[in-house]
């Protein structure tokens, strides 16, 4: 069972407690720092960006999970400067947050998971969000409101908040799974274990690390690493899995309808992202198959999904098929083009390598106009394939990133 909206109380996993405030990083005025507190020492596991260029809290988040085997007590995320690119500075900034955050909170230094988005390369005034932290410890509750506020506070360029949440029956007891997420831009994540995407997902089942770590590599897998609105991997991307172990039930990496409902939500936060992307009038989902490998089907799909050729054809809803042919041709996948077949929707418009005779431009055309559509490529090689979601390039899009720091 799951859900895009707003939560019901019953939804929201136990054993967390929720608050957001405004520090004074947006330049807006809106919520910009969010706090999530586990009761109890909950398990951890976390999947980070594998850009090379990696922000101060990336680093000391992998530092703190590293010392404590696992587990978190406090998770600490400020939007409005994501702290990149600021040297020794921003990694002894990101570790007086979590010193006053541990000293605030009763708990150890390494206990707390910092997070950041926003402009790279501007220093982050630490002194905002450790002033603001007494007003984090008086605002914490149980409740879809706060859930929510941390859901909204964490946003940059995105246009609304989002969250999904989902529950399984575990011998007559609900076990529940709830997560929140932004993104908007910068967005082509490529997640390993070790403006921006950031997640963060709550369950109160009972799971090891280990299993934790497993679960959330195969849901990652299929969710946020097939996604790409730009083709930009951010310096920040973070995947964050929390169990607060609340409900007592035992959940381990192999069970079945907690590995499902897990995926089901990554999967939502996954394309509210595309459907909220900069500028997006179109959300693309594309369907690779009879490629010689789930490899070559990835290749293929990510060669379109960047191709700014195509991305714009869609934003004007051009059945310029030659394009996606293009990409298929230089994306490295084994591939021969007279065995190629595409589909917009239910139609056929190339087969064979060739457009199909009976090609009808205007419904071809007329398809595109909906928001969300569908195209598949079928590349006659083998029994690869993949799902991908991706975005359309508009003017809109440009005029955001071209004027975001100013």
């Amino acid at each position: 069972m799951i859900q895009t909206s707003l939560l019901p109380e019953d939804a929201l996993p136990r054993g967390f407690r929720f608050a957001a405030v405004k520090a004074g990083l947006k330049r807006s005025g809106n919520l910009d720092f969010a706090v999530a507190i586990a009761d109890q020492l909950a398990s951890a596991a976390a999947m980070f960006t594998s850009n090379r260029v990696k922000a101060a809290p990336i680093v000391v988040g992998g530092r703190h999970l590293e010392r404590s085997g696992g587990r978190v007590r406090v998770v600490a995320v400020n939007a409005g400067n994501a702290n990149c690119a600021t040297g020794e500075a921003g990694i002894a900034a990101c570790e007086q947050i979590c010193a006053a955050a541990a000293k605030t909170f009763g708990v150890e230094g390494h206990e707390v998971f910092p997070s950041s988005t926003g402009i790279i390369g501007v220093p982050l005034p630490a002194e905002k969000l450790i002033a603001a932290l007494p007003k984090i410890e008086q605002s914490l509750a149980a409740d879809t409101a706060h859930f929510s506020e941390f859901a909204r506070a964490i946003m940059t360029t995105d246009t609304r908040p989002k969250s999904a949440h989902a529950w399984i029956d575990a011998g007559g007891r609900h076990v529940r799974i709830a997560g929140v997420c932004k993104g908007a831009g910068m967005i082509h994540p490529q997640l390993v274990p070790h403006a921006t995407m950031l997640v963060y997902i709550f369950t109160d089942a009972a799971v090891t690390p280990a299993g934790l770590n497993q679960l959330l590599r195969g849901a990652v897998e299929q969710s946020f690493n097939r996604i790409s609105i730009d083709g930009d991997t951010s310096t920040n991307d973070t995947v964050l899995l929390l169990a607060s172990g609340a409900t007592g039930v035992s959940i381990d990496a192999h069970h079945p309808a907690f590995k499902a409902a897990l995926e089901d939500v990554c999967l939502s936060l996954a394309k509210q992202i595309v459907d909220d992307a900069e500028g997006v009038t179109h959300v693309v989902e594309l369907q690779i198959d009879g490629a010689a490998n789930d490899a070559d089907a990835l290749r293929v799909a990510k060669a379109i999904a960047h191709s700014p050729l195509v991305k714009t054809a869609w934003a004007g809803s051009d059945p310029n098929w030659g394009r996606l042919m293009a990409a298929t041709g230089y994306s490295g996948a084994e591939i021969d083009p007279g065995r190629i077949s595409i589909w917009l929707g239910d139609q056929r418009i190339c087969e064979n390598g060739g457009r199909v005779a009976d090609f009808d431009e205007q419904r071809a055309h007329a398809y595109l106009k909906n928001r969300e559509f569908t195209v598949r490529i079928a590349l006659g090689m083998g029994e690869g394939k993949c799902r991908f979601w991706t975005s359309d390039l508009t003017a809109e899009y440009v005029r955001i990133n071209a004027d975001y720091s100013t």
